[in-house]
């Protein structure tokens, strides 16, 4: 009674017919295997070209199945729209063609799965159509769908229902096929770069490769706090260590932050390295990596993201951030200065600082504030600070800097790579630096992690690494303003 009370007028009536299913038509309401010839694109593809007169002669048979998004007339004859993964198609039902089996598709609701075997045909109206010849009744759907022309008007609901936003919206049940088709064509990619995709631990003792807060777990049998991974870095440069000279993941990363249109506490990156290069031929491999998953959606390789076209066939640009600094805030950072020159730089030109930043801190901040959100068409800046690169390896033309880049398009950072620190002497001392950077204030400061550097000393190959936020990119080749409309299930409060 408690359930009954709790349905709709709509929920009891596909309740009752559910059980004239089961009592009239003596069929299993919720089906079982059931073998297609065919999908809904592929008929289209095939058949679409064809005339009425051509398909009335060849007669094609095909067995199809979907859901029923549609339903047009009653009495003896109804034509009703299924969909499946690819798409949808008409089905033309006739009583005096199907019989007993006429009263599966009449009795059936929208949203009802049911399996079709029929003749290839076309309307007068020239729409592709399947006559069924034999109808199964495959689930019976006991709650109606979302008004297919109103969608759902909820957001909130949108996210949190995956589900039902991918049967009432074309359009995002399109867009996460597209997802899965440039994930794999960046695969695709890389194993033609000769890399080995592999697989390391989402649980760790130490929580490096970022800054960043982790989130913390317990592991019982061994009594030890453990942290979600933040970064699958430097699991991936042990395997460099280990001998494998091209390796890559793609993974889930977790971090204990804020939540905004960019970022959600579970996200999606691709981490690469190659022995052998430095961060200049990352710089290469990167843009092949975005030329490849661009392929996807355009063959010009151009896409428009919130009303700006974006080249992405051209080559892309690269800039020192220093000159970049002084293209755009008219501040020269090449000189060598003390901290308290750039604490009074930044105070002269409202830039916010913490009191334990050194000077790279400060021209970090003076990249954000000055020049980010200017790059619009893709392009590589290079030379970050070593105070905000504690896995890249210095320049050799000046000790200040790194071998570092950051991929920017339409203000925003899409990947980030470099000549990796194999150094294990100075890799220490960063950790170190790290350390006392999280004394002073700074909780998404990196911790030392021992291994690591014992993994070191046994010797790495000049290495250039590359690391690149998957959701984003996916943002920007479907035109999406959130992370929340490409993630299928994204963190919800």
């Amino acid at each position: 009674m408690a359930e009954e009370k709790a349905l709709n007028d709509q929920m009891l009536a596909r309740r009752q017919k559910l059980a004239t299913i089961v009592d009239d038509l003596h069929l299993d309401p919720f089906g079982k295997r059931f073998e297609r010839t065919a999908k809904a694109q592929e008929l289209h593809d095939l058949y679409d070209n064809n005339t009425l007169e051509e398909l009335e002669t060849t007669k094609h048979e095909v067995i199809i199945a979907g859901r029923m998004i549609a339903k047009r007339g009653a009495g003896k004859v109804i034509f009703a729209d299924f969909r499946d993964v690819s798409g949808k198609i008409q089905v033309y039902a006739k009583r005096d063609d199907l019989g007993e089996n006429y009263p599966i598709i009449k009795r059936a609701d929208l949203g009802d799965f049911l399996g079709i075997k029929g003749i290839v045909m076309k309307t007068e109206a020239g729409e592709l159509t399947i006559l069924a010849t034999e109808l199964t009744h495959l689930t019976k759907a006991l709650r109606p769908m979302p008004d297919k022309f109103h969608g759902i008007a909820d957001v909130e609901t949108r996210y949190r229902k995956r589900y039902l936003d991918l049967i009432a919206n074309e359009e995002s049940f399109k867009k996460f096929q597209l997802r899965s088709k440039i994930i794999s064509a960046i695969r695709a990619y890389m194993d033609s770069q000769d890399f080995m995709e592999v697989e390391t631990p989402i649980l760790q003792t130490e929580a490096g490769g970022a800054a960043a807060r982790p989130f913390i777990t317990h592991h019982n049998a061994l009594n030890i706090d453990m942290y979600m991974r933040i970064a699958t870095e430097l699991y991936l440069k042990r395997l460099v260590v280990g001998g494998f000279e091209r390796v890559y993941e793609i993974g889930r990363i977790f971090r204990n932050e804020g939540m905004d249109p960019k970022h959600n506490p579970e996200f999606t990156t691709m981490e690469t390295y190659a022995a052998y290069m430095d961060f200049t031929d990352v710089m290469d491999e990167t843009e092949g990596i975005f030329k490849a998953a661009a392929a996807v959606v355009s063959d010009e390789l151009k896409v428009t993201y919130q009303g700006t076209e974006i080249d992405l066939g051209t080559k892309f640009a690269r800039k020192h951030m220093i000159d970049l600094i002084k293209e755009y805030a008219g501040v020269d950072f090449w000189q060598e200065m003390s901290i308290e020159t750039a604490q009074k730089l930044a105070d002269d030109n409202h830039v916010k600082y913490e009191e334990y930043w050194r000077v790279g801190h400060i021209i970090n901040a003076f990249f954000e504030e000055f020049v980010e959100d200017k790059l619009i068409q893709p392009i590589f800046v290079y030379g970050h600070p070593v105070e905000v690169s504690p896995l890249a390896k210095k320049s050799t033309k000046d000790a200040r800097f790194t071998d570092r880049f950051e991929l920017f398009i339409m203000g925003s950072e899409y990947g980030n790579a470099f000549t990796e620190l194999n150094d294990p002497i100075d890799q220490r001392a960063r950790f170190e630096a790290q350390v006392a950077e999280r004394e002073n204030g700074n909780d998404e400061a990196e911790n030392i992690d021992e291994d690591f550097i014992e993994a070191l000393e046994y010797g790495m190959p000049p290495t250039g690494g590359l690391g690149i936020g998957i959701d984003r990119l996916i943002m920007l080749l479907t035109d999406s303003d959130t992370i929340r409309d490409v993630l299928l299930f994204p963190t919800m409060r």
